[in-house]
């Protein structure tokens, strides 16, 4: 076997020992560092042996990693550790911030250059797996509408926004599709559905005692980007219903495009992928794993700057060489 290569970890949250646990099922890669902003001795990685080290510090590790994962938040972290890393390694985030994505890539690609690195953005399952599938679609089937629904499921994102609001100690938001609006579209329909149509969040808090409950509610439901465009419901309950209650990451979804065929568009075609996940970040952060994998090899072949999953060959994904990928997946 080729020598393995070797990843770092920025942040040690959900995703982080989400992907903790995705090197450890691929033997080709192996876990160099864990790098965090808390102090060193507050982080007790799961893999033995693993050393920690403060993001100040990071720098010492050139030479050590091969590729790092971005696995802070996207409301305030990714937008300046991703760049800031690109200057300096191969790095992969999970930024999900649609509306923002043209600018995070601008700002990576321009500090990945810098560098003479390779950078890529928003993995995960979406954006990421889903964005392809959309590609896919609407590549096979020009003529038609695709649809994407997400969850009944833990948004991480979102939940971590709601949690950087003033006075709240912890939060879950659940995305859950509109039952109607999901019927319509499974029956073949074609509906112009608006993002409110498709969609409410659900909002689980926990408040410190002395917070102004109506001013983090008034906070969650303008939230641009995250909320304001949905009905949007928050509930306040104490810690101990949280951890009761609301302790795991389910998510999942599917994309389905409706679609027609022939001369006149007399067959209707649909296609869809759907994932049912029982943990959001170990799934996601398999997704980024594999997307490491990818930049990596584009930067040995001398490629620098910033990508997408669009731009990644599928073969660079897989740990298999392109002979047994035609043998077997083929």
């Amino acid at each position: 076997m080729a020598e393995r290569i070797r990843v770092g970890i920025v942040g040690y949250g959900n995703l982080g020992k989400g992907a903790e646990a995705a090197i450890a099922q691929n033997p080709d890669m192996c876990l160099s560092a864990i790098i965090t902003r808390r102090g060193p001795g507050a982080v007790q990685p799961r893999t033995a042996g693993v050393p920690v080290y403060a993001l100040a510090d990071i720098e010492t590790l050139k030479g050590k990693v091969d590729v790092l994962l971005a696995c802070g938040g996207s409301a305030t972290d990714l937008p300046e550790q991703t760049p800031m890393l690109a200057r300096q390694f191969c790095v992969v985030d999970s930024f999900d911030t649609h509306a923002k994505v043209p600018e995070h890539f601008a700002a990576v690609d321009a500090a990945a250059r810098e560098g003479g690195n390779v950078a890529l953005i928003s993995a995960g399952w979406d954006p990421g797996l889903f964005s392809l599938t959309r590609l896919y679609a609407r590549a096979f089937l020009p003529q038609g509408e695709d649809y994407t629904f997400w969850g009944r499921g833990v948004s991480q994102g979102h939940s971590d926004a709601i949690r950087r609001i003033p006075g709240v100690l912890d939060a879950r938001q659940y995305t859950v599709p509109v039952p109607e609006a999901v019927d319509a579209v499974r029956g073949g329909a074609c509906p112009q559905l608006s993002t409110r149509q498709k969609h409410t969040r659900e909002c689980y808090v926990v408040a410190a005692p002395d917070a102004d409950r109506d001013a983090i509610t008034e906070a969650i439901v303008t939230m641009p980007n995250y909320f304001a465009d949905y009905d949007t419901s928050v509930t306040y309950i104490s810690a101990e219903e949280m951890a009761r209650e609301h302790s795991g990451l389910p998510h999942g979804g599917f994309v389905i495009r409706n679609g027609s065929s022939g001369l006149d568009g007399e067959h209707r075609q649909t296609m869809e992928l759907r994932l049912a996940l029982e943990s959001n970040p170990e799934f996601a952060s398999s997704v980024v794993l594999a997307c490491a994998r990818a930049i990596v090899r584009l930067h040995r072949r001398g490629e620098t700057g910033c990508r997408t999953i669009f731009d990644l060959p599928p073969a660079l994904l897989s740990p298999l060489d392109a002979e047994e990928l035609r043998a077997h997946l083929l």
